[in-house]
Order: structure tokens, then C-alpha cells, then sequence
């Protein structure tokens, strides 16, 4: 076979501007703490904790030793018919710090596969209790779910489904939360918006409550620009759901895990869904693993209706994987030692203070945050939406920073060991080159 001379050539990269990076790339080769090292040897400090995964900072000498003992004494094991202690144990410990009922868990490799994985679990369910005509999902504008066929249908990035075709059907969506011109600069959950859930009693309404399985919506939406859920507004859905009988679904793969100051956003927001997806903050992204929580409830009428067997023909190889559960059991460690969900918790107000003292920068038309997390919206380059942001996302990477850009939003989500002067950095650097960027 003949080989290309361009050793980037073979890498189709996700989620990426191939050409335009492969002209320029930028590369990482390690990363310590809160900082990477670039391929030329520069400190690049960690304003995303990756990609929104690495919550208790970078190579972790405890989670690199869990890892290395596991891989040397058990590589794998399947979970179909058989089992290996970890899941069981890793099991128990994430039903320990869910919501109140949520204590069934169920693994998965990525957050894509826990939101498919959710879904089905909707639908088995309404099977199960004798309401079979409920295959209905419902999702949310703006929504990002992951890249699974059934992510991608109730999720709303219209770029993320253009491609692939008409996708699930009988899916419908609700409005998305995000009004600048109502809630601009909000510190924490705005006050106007609580409204757009009674969207969801008009498609009951269209559809009927006995088509309909589930509703999922991120808490707080991460990927689509840090949308903050308005005030009243899971509050509000969760009263629709109950009263519909519709399973209430949270995609918590991004909010899990101590980023908005908690275990998980319903802890943080009082409202507890039926379901409740993760991933990313799991395992400190040290190796992939997805999760399902879900409510008991659910899990027994599926299980203890089912005929002798297996119960849900749903299932991953490499669920529970050895070195996944080694990876989270420490990583679970660390955040109870280190007290990282608290510590998130009491950095929030001056994280607030900061973000917000970007407001009348250059180009800045809102900036709304929550626990350790913020989204600062720049005004839209004429005739060329993205291009403003980009520009800044590749300033600040050759400057010394790792931001992460969606549209014309810049979201921030640095690891949750974070230091004041961490803070400082990253919003001085992005405040100082949104002064000098067109």
C-alpha cells in the first residue's frame, strides 16, 4: 500500500475544520494540572477542562495508579452473564450521590451512548407498565445530546442532523430558553423564561399524552453556548411530565460532576428528573465511560415484568470496563478528599464577579454563567458569523490559553481545582485580545 507523506493525512478529526487545521495545526503532547504543553513547548492554561471533562485537573497520580494496577491484573472482562466487583462497587457509589430514588445505574462508554441508552430505557419502560403507544420523544431546540441517531433527533443543533437524513421519527422539540434581549447579563439562572415550558402542555396537547415516552433537556445546556435554565423553569416541566405521565430526562453529561457546584445540576436546582445521563466528569475523562441513573421505579417495572431472561436487550461491550470503573472509583475519591464539588460551590461568586466584568468589552453583547461555567456571547462579524470568535479562540491558544468557541459564544469551564489567579488569567487574557480583535 502506498503511504501518504502527510503523517496528518490519515486522522479524519471530529467536530473539526480539517483543512483550515491541518494548514496550521496546533498541537497538544501533555498536560499536568491545570495546564497542557503544546507542541512547541508553551504552558497552555486549561479554560475548558478539556472538553468539559477533566473537573479534578490533569494526569492525577491516583487515577494514573488505579489505571496502571487494574490493567496489569484484569484488561477485561464482559458483562453479559458475567461480571467482574468493579461496576458493582462504582455502581453504589454513584447511586449514593444521585438524587433521592435514582439508584439504578446503568454504564455506557460516552455521553452519546448514555443519552441512546436513556431514550431506550424511556421507551422499554411504557412498554413494560402497559403504555406502548407512548413512543413519542420530545427534545429542546439548541439542544445537544450527543452524536447517536437517537441524540441527534431530539437534540436541536441544526448543523449536527443537516447531513443525516430524516433521522428518529415521531420526535418534536420545545422552544429553546435563550433571550438576550429579556435576560442579558444575568448572574446565574435569569429571571425571564419559565414560560417556554407550558410549550410542552401545547404538544401534549397536538400529539397526545398517550403518545408520548419522554421528555429530555439539558439542565443547563453546555455545547450549544451555556444556555442557564430561567428561573421556574425545570420546575415547570418537571410538574407537566408527572402530570402526563412522561418520563423527564436530564442530560447531565456536562453538569455532573461538581461544574455547577453539586453532584449533579439537580441537586444544585432542586428538581429531580427520572433520568439522568453523564459521562465526561465521571472518569476525569482519564478513560471514556458514560452512565445512566435512573429512577427505581422504572428499573423494576422493566425487570420485574419482564418473562424469565434477559430483561432489556440493551447493552455495551465494554460496559463497565475494568480500567473505566478503576478510573471513576478513583476520580470519585478524589472529589470527596479534595472537596471539589464544594470548592466549585464557594469559587462561584468571584467566578461570577470575573466573568461579568467583561461587559462593555469590545464586540460583548451578553455573559451569563453558573457554578464554574460561562458563556460570553460576542456580536456576529457582518457577513461572517463564527469568524470573530474563531479568531479569538486561535488568540488565545497562541497567547497561552485554551478556550472553547460555539458559534459566536465563547464557553469557559476550567478544571475545578482552579486557583483566583487561574480566574484572573483566563478573563484578563480573553478581556485584553477582545480589545485588539476587528
Amino acid at each position: 500500500m502506498k503511504l501518504e507523506n502527510d503523517p496528518q493525512a490519515a486522522f479524519w478529526m471530529p467536530f473539526t475544520a480539517n483543512r483550515a487545521f491541518k494548514q496550521q495545526p496546533r498541537l497538544l503532547t501533555s498536560a499536568k494540572g491545570m495546564h497542557y504543553t503544546s507542541s512547541d513547548g508553551r504552558q497552555i492554561l486549561d479554560g475548558t477542562a478539556g472538553l468539559w471533562c477533566s473537573n479534578a485537573g490533569h494526569c492525577r497520580s491516583s487515577i494514573v495508579e488505579a489505571i496502571r494496577k487494574v490493567a496489569g491484573e484484569l484488561d477485561f472482562a464482559p458483562t453479559f452473564q458475567l461480571a467482574h466487583p468493579l461496576p458493582f462497587e462504582l455502581a453504589s457509589r454513584i447511586a449514593a450521590i444521585m438524587p433521592e430514588g435514582l439508584n439504578r445505574i446503568f454504564f455506557t462508554n460516552s455521553g452519546s451512548e448514555s443519552v441512546d441508552t436513556a431514550l431506550k430505557i424511556a421507551l422499554a419502560y411504557q412498554r413494560a407498565r402497559g403504555e406502548g403507544t407512548r413512543t413519542r420523544l420530545i427534545g429542546r431546540e439548541r439542544g445537544y445530546n450527543g452524536v447517536g441517531f437517537g441524540g441527534i433527533s431530539v437534540g436541536g443543533i441544526v448543523n449536527n442532523r443537516r447531513q443525516f437524513g430524516t433521522l428518529l421519527t415521531g420526535v418534536d422539540h420545545l422552544p429553546h430558553t435563550h433571550d438576550i434581549a429579556a435576560n442579558a447579563f444575568s448572574r446565574g439562572q435569569p429571571a425571564k423564561g419559565a414560560h417556554l415550558a407550558d410549550e410542552l402542555e401545547r404538544i401534549v396537547a397536538l400529539h397526545g399524552a398517550e403518545t408520548i415516552a419522554a421528555v429530555i433537556v439539558e439542565p443547563m445546556a453546555g455545547s450549544t453556548g451555556v444556555l442557564i435554565p430561567p428561573q421556574g423553569y425545570l420546575e415547570r416541566l418537571r410538574e407537566i411530565c408527572t402530570k402526563h405521565g412522561i418520563v423527564l430526562i436530564f442530560d447531565e453529561v456536562i453538569t455532573a460532576y461538581g461544574r455547577l457546584g453539586g453532584a449533579t445540576a439537580s441537586e444544585v436546582l432542586g428538581v429531580t428528573p427520572d433520568i439522568i445521563t453523564m459521562a465526561k466528569g465521571l472518569t476525569n475523562a482519564a478513560v471514556p465511560m458514560g452512565a445512566v441513573a435512573v429512577r427505581n421505579t422504572i428499573h423494576d417495572t422493566i425487570v420485574n415484568g419482564a418473562a424469565d431472561g434477559i430483561e432489556l436487550f440493551h447493552g455495551y461491550t465494554y460496559s463497565g470496563h475494568p480500567l473505566a470503573a478503576a478510573a471513576a472509583l478513583a476520580t470519585l475519591d478524589l472529589y470527596r478528599d479534595e472537596g471539589l464539588f464544594q470548592r466549585a460551590a464557594d469559587l462561584a461568586p468571584y467566578w461570577e464577579d470575573a466573568v461579568h466584568s467583561l461587559k462593555g468589552k469590545r464586540h460583548v453583547i451578553d455573559v451569563r454563567n453558573m457554578g464554574i461555567v460561562a458563556g460570553i456571547e460576542l456580536e456576529p462579524r457582518p457577513g461572517a458569523p463564527t469568524k470573530r470568535a474563531m479568531e479569538l479562540f486561535h488568540k488565545c491558544f497562541d497567547t497561552g490559553l485554551l478556550i472553547r468557541v460555539t458559534g459566536d459564544i465563547v464557553a469557559l469551564s476550567p478544571p475545578l481545582i482552579l486557583e483566583k489567579a487561574h480566574i484572573d488569567e483566563m478573563v484578563g487574557r480573553i478581556g485584553d485580545l477582545l480589545e485588539v480583535l476587528d
